[in-house]
Formats: C-alpha cells, sequence, structure tokens
C-alpha cells in the first residue's frame, strides 16, 4: 500500500475478529518498531508480545477495563527500560521513542490489513504485574493488535491552517 494510503487508512479498532494474527504479519509490525529511530540510537525499550487469552483480558481489566483490549487476539506492551534520559530540549527521550516505535508499528499493522488502537488509559502497577515487567521500568502504551471487525470511519480531523504557522507561533 501506498504511504499516503496507509496513513489515511490508519484509525482506531474497538472491535476485532474472532481470527489469529499469522506470526509473519506480527513479525513484520514488530520489525517496524525495531526500526524505527532513538535518541542516541540507544533503542531503551522492550516489546511484549502477549497472546494467552486470559493475560489478554487481565489487560483488558487493568486498562479501565476496555473490553476490546482483551479482544485482540494479540495486545503488545511497550516498555521504557530506560527513564532516565533527558534530551538536551528538557523532554525526556523514552516517551517520544517509544511513541515513534508504536506508530510505526501501526502503519505497519494497516498496510497488512491489521488494526491497532493506541492505549494510554491503564494501570501502570497492574500492567507490570500481569507481564512482570521490572518496577525501574516504565510502560509507556499498549497496542492491541487484530483484524478490524467494524467497518471504515470517517476521521475528522483540523484543517491543515488550524494547526500549522510559520516563522512564529501564531494562535
Amino acid at each position: 500500500m501506498e504511504l499516503e494510503n496507509v496513513i489515511k487508512e490508519r484509525r482506531s479498532i474497538r472491535a476485532y475478529e474472532d481470527k489469529p494474527v499469522p506470526e509473519e504479519k506480527l513479525r513484520k509490525v514488530l520489525e517496524a518498531a525495531r526500526l524505527v529511530p532513538s535518541a542516541n540510537n540507544r533503542q531503551p525499550w522492550k516489546f511484549v508480545v502477549a497472546k494467552e487469552g486470559k493475560r489478554r483480558q487481565e489487560l483488558a481489566q487493568a486498562a479501565n477495563y476496555q473490553t476490546f483490549v482483551g479482544e485482540a487476539p494479540i495486545v503488545i506492551a511497550a516498555v521504557a527500560t530506560n527513564t532516565e534520559h533527558i534530551m538536551s530540549c528538557g523532554v525526556p527521550s523514552h516517551p517520544v521513542d517509544l511513541a515513534i516505535a508504536v506508530d510505526h508499528m501501526t502503519l505497519a499493522a494497516v498496510n497488512e490489513g491489521l488494526g491497532t488502537c493506541w492505549i494510554g488509559a491503564f494501570s501502570q502497577e497492574k500492567v507490570k504485574k500481569i507481564l512482570e515487567i521490572p518496577k525501574e521500568y516504565r510502560v509507556v502504551a499498549l497496542l492491541p493488535l487484530g483484524y478490524p471487525k467494524e467497518g471504515k470511519g470517517i476521521k475528522v480531523r483540523k484543517s491543515l491552517s488550524e494547526i500549522v504557522c510559520y516563522e512564529t507561533f501564531q494562535e
């Protein structure tokens, strides 16, 4: 699929078919994350892939009882393994690095005919316990992955003139 079409097709999926994701498709999604840039090329992350039904259900409960999370055949947790690095601009690098990685995974998923939904509403402590993640690490996002059950929706977005200014910031 052309990149422009992949970007246009990407949307948050909250209903998944009861159909397994082939390993080759999963590998392509994970490979997209592996290839992304990171601050100083540190690659300070791990991606925990949960396929087992009970574990996915527990993750759905940890995600504020968003049941669709557990209905996806796969849930990927994006985990920062170094939360100490601050970029020279004053911003911690781990949320930026993992945002790039998760975004690439969402686009790769669309290209493979799959859907995702970026989940930021979850209990950090519960997810760490379910996935046995060390306490010093930080789960940045959960990403359900599977075949979309729902049809294509209409994405409403602001116009470029509402979000872009040139040379200086303008309200």
